[in-house]
Formats: C-alpha cells, sequence, structure tokens
C-alpha cells in the first residue's frame, strides 16, 4: 500500500481488523482467559438467610464469582426456620441459610460443584444440605485445613442420603 492512499478511514479499519484477529486468535488458543461468567451463566437462585450472617454472604460471593445469578433475601429467626420446614429441610439437617434454585432447595454450605450436579441430574428430590457449618465448607474457612463433611441428597419421601462427601483437608 502506497503512504498515499493511507486514509484516516482505511487506517482505522487496519487497525481494527488487526485488534480483532489477535483476539479471535486469543481466545481460539487460550479460551481460559475469558471471564468465567462470560463463559457460562448459571441460573438464578434465591438464598434466604439471617440478615447479620457472614459466612452467608460469603457463601452468595462464592456463587456469584461462579456465574449463579444471585438474590438475597433477609429473614431472621423462626420465620427462617418455618420457611425450612415448609420447603421440606429435616431438621436435623438445617443450617444458616437456604436457597431455592430451579424447583429445588439447597441448604447450608454446598459446594458449586455439586449443585452444578444436582441441576444436571434432576433427581426427583427436594434438594440438598450440608448441615451445621463445616470449617472449610464454601463461605466458611479455607479449604487447604476443612474438616470432613458430607453433601446429603433429600428425597421427596423424606430419605436422605449422601450426595458427595469431602473428606478433611
Amino acid at each position: 500500500m502506497n503512504p498515499s492512499d493511507l486514509t484516516r478511514r482505511k487506517a482505522i479499519f487496519a487497525l481494527s481488523a488487526t485488534a480483532l484477529s489477535a483476539t479471535a486468535l486469543s481466545a481460539a488458543l487460550c479460551p481460559l482467559a475469558l471471564p468465567a461468567r462470560a463463559a457460562q451463566t448459571e441460573g438464578a437462585i434465591h438464598i434466604l438467610k439471617d440478615p447479620g450472617c457472614g459466612c452467608c454472604t460469603a457463601w452468595a460471593t462464592i456463587l456469584d464469582r461462579a456465574g449463579f445469578q444471585v438474590t438475597t433475601e433477609p429473614v431472621a429467626g423462626t420465620a427462617l426456620m418455618r420457611m425450612k420446614a415448609d420447603h421440606g429441610i429435616p431438621a436435623a439437617l438445617a443450617s444458616c441459610h437456604t436457597a431455592l434454585i430451579d424447583g429445588y432447595a439447597i441448604e447450608g454450605h454446598v459446594p458449586v460443584a455439586d449443585i452444578r450436579r444436582l441441576l444436571a441430574a434432576r433427581p426427583d428430590a427436594i434438594g440438598l444440605a450440608v448441615p451445621g457449618m463445616p470449617y472449610g465448607s464454601p463461605g466458611m474457612g479455607p479449604e487447604e485445613d476443612r474438616e470432613a463433611f458430607d453433601v446429603h441428597l433429600i428425597r421427596r419421601d423424606g430419605s436422605t442420603g449422601i450426595f458427595a462427601s469431602y473428606p478433611a483437608a
């Protein structure tokens, strides 16, 4: 190309095409470089939690960063316990917060991978629960210091079973 033929419009077009080609090549060679949220957006999850609970907020942040569309609702005391019972959460499996997603209840600090597996498998169940607040579960401290915990599947007939187990770190 003769430098005298270079107009501002041609220069902008050439630079834009070069930048677009570089971006496409970069994405093709390294798709993990794209933000997780752009790569996959999860469903809407609504968390009912005690208004002052920091670990519930930490769990909500983990879900948000994983691409879920998170909303929270402060519910305290007996109203929260009543809501858990209304959604089929046995008292023995209760924790500090309850989330609702796509027809399932998620009780406590359930890992993101288990929520995704539940949604993919679509079992005839009420949902999942991590009873109590095990140290090192999502939102409850560093995973490398985790205590052992189980994720329970709550079936519609009231029975439960182990959905996933996490050994102590």
